[in-house]
């Protein structure tokens, strides 16, 4: 048993998201049966918790994101049956797969919307800061993503949270080339930290080694942009959805008060929790549900 390979690899050139809801009324056991014949590829598969439930499953610690309200902010939870994070380094292609995987889900699911993401200079966010540098690597990062020891169906599963985060550049390059350090606490420069940062600043906020226990978790957050806006597409893949929600409420002042300088010039706008199914010789195993 192994985990979906796109997953621990780096983010490609181009992704592409698709979000899918259960049709109503649709054949759910068939579409199921259906992508557990679908060869996956470099693409990364994950399923709601609504849907793992109508399929029978058991899947503990899956769960719907949280609603999270702090001081002016509102971190919103948008639940979806299905994502499909599709991988490469052509924009057709990605497209024409992605019309292939919906054609095989029959009457299932429904498309609800599509995020195109695409890598930037070497791994950076819009704003230019590096992205995801704390990021475990190797063992840690199978440790901290992939869920072990809790049997057949279940270990080489991961957990994955994805918000959709959309920036106001223009308030953000308002800033002088400081205080943007000092949101992220973090030199552009040379991306490395500044000892004297904020309490706010982004890596004081996340620090994953300063919670009990420590909360690590394997980052593949994208860029975004469309006619109506721009910002990054934040992926946090773990073992569970512990270390993510004690990064996320930590941002949002609910253990101390003490608000992310991020939401200065971002906000996520949707908030989505799945459950990426382990492989077995190349597709999904959905042994963990009932699909007749």
């Amino acid at each position: 048993m192994s985990c979906q390979p796109g997953i621990l690899h780096d983010v490609p050139s181009v992704g592409r998201y698709l979000f899918l809801r259960r049709r109503l009324g649709g054949d759910l056991a068939a579409a199921l049966r259906a992508l557990a014949s679908h060869e996956l590829g470099p693409d990364v598969i994950g399923l709601g918790e609504a849907v793992v439930r109508e399929a029978g499953g058991e899947v503990p610690g899956l769960r719907e994101h949280p609603r999270l309200v702090g001081s002016g902010i509102t971190v919103p939870s948008t639940p979806m049956g299905l994502c499909a994070w599709l991988r490469g380094d052509d924009r057709g292609e990605l497209l024409h797969r992605g019309r292939m995987l919906c054609a095989r889900l029959g009457d299932g699911f429904v498309l609800d919307h599509v995020v195109e993401s695409f890598r930037y200079q070497a791994g950076r966010d819009l704003s230019g800061y590096m992205d995801g540098t704390e990021n475990p690597k190797g063992e840690q990062a199978e440790h901290a993503a992939l869920v072990t020891g809790a049997g057949a169906g279940l270990d080489g599963g991961s957990f994955v949270a994805i918000q959709a985060w959309r920036h106001d550049l223009d308030r953000f390059e308002a800033m002088s080339p400081g205080e943007r350090d000092l949101v992220f606490g973090r030199s552009h420069a040379d991306d490395e930290e500044i000892d004297d940062a904020p309490a706010s600043a982004h890596v004081k906020r996340t620090a994953q080694e300063s919670f009990e226990p420590e909360a690590f978790v394997l980052r593949r957050s994208m860029p975004w942009s469309d006619p109506d806006g721009e910002g990054l597409v934040f992926v946090a893949f773990g073992r569970s959805f512990d270390a993510y929600e004690a990064l996320l409420r930590r941002m949002v002042g609910h253990e101390d008060g003490i608000v992310d300088s991020l939401f200065s010039f971002t906000r996520p706008v949707t908030g989505s929790y799945f459950w990426c199914p382990p492989v077995r010789d190349g597709r999904l195993d959905l042994s963990a549900l009932r699909l007749g």
